[in-house]
């Protein structure tokens, strides 16, 4: 027996799995964790941590399975309860994620360093200044260069604050109309505009449209 200490349980690893809930001698159903076990919600939350990192890996379920050479509605039962997952199966997806296998048994921030893929709408919400929505779309990605947001300005008769910060700026408009503005000057960017500027100028962005606007914005 392996003991894994997390932060909020203690996994009682055999050399094959990751026991499932303790069951009654006769029907097989579930009577509840054995002392020392983790509970269901714990095994949800791994099932959850697994789906995850697969997902921001950029694998499907089908391709994700062939990669740790286990069937594919096996592993999908994986996803879905979380229960009797072997070892190594675990330390396969760590390597394949190239993670510690810790994340997924505590449910860390999974600190990726070859890539992160962040599905449409799935963004780290980010609150930074009031009227613009900011999605994370690197949050897993570690020792990062560059820092990438989706941002959304909501329509506002309100002039644009203006800030000022080290590195440089990159802004592409996807939707809407956005207005740059800096101390002497404004710039209007429909979409498919981009501009790159140096961000120790006073500058600032506002929605030039009815509708809320939206550009992608990479800083240094």
């Amino acid at each position: 027996m392996v003991m894994v200490s997390t932060d909020n349980l203690t996994l009682g690893l055999s050399s094959d799995q990751v026991a499932g809930p303790a069951t009654g001698p006769a029907t097989g159903r579930a009577t509840g964790p054995a002392i020392g076990q983790p509970t269901d919600s714990q095994f949800k939350e791994l099932a959850s941590r697994i789906a995850e990192l697969r997902d921001a890996c950029g694998y499907t379920v089908e391709e994700f399975a062939k990669k740790l050479g286990v069937n594919c509605d096996v592993y999908r039962g994986y996803e879905e309860t979380g229960f009797d997952v072997p070892a190594s199966v675990l330390m396969g997806i760590a390597n394949v994620c190239n993670v510690d296998m810790a994340v997924l048994l505590t449910g860390g921030s999974a600190h990726l360093n070859t890539y992160q893929v962040v599905r449409a709408g799935k963004g780290q919400a980010v609150k930074r200044f009031p009227g613009y929505h900011f999605q994370d779309l690197a949050y897993n990605y570690a020792g990062k260069v560059m820092q990438p947001l989706l941002v959304t300005l909501d329509p506002s008769d309100e002039p644009a604050a203006l800030v000022t910060h080290s590195g440089q700026e990159f802004n592409y408009v996807t939707k809407g109309t956005v207005i740059l503005v800096f101390a002497d000057r404004e710039i209007e960017l429909q979409v498919g505009d981009s501009v790159y500027f140096n961000p120790q100028m006073p500058h600032g962005q506002r929605c030039g449209s009815s509708e809320p606007a939206t550009f992608v914005t990479m800083i240094t």
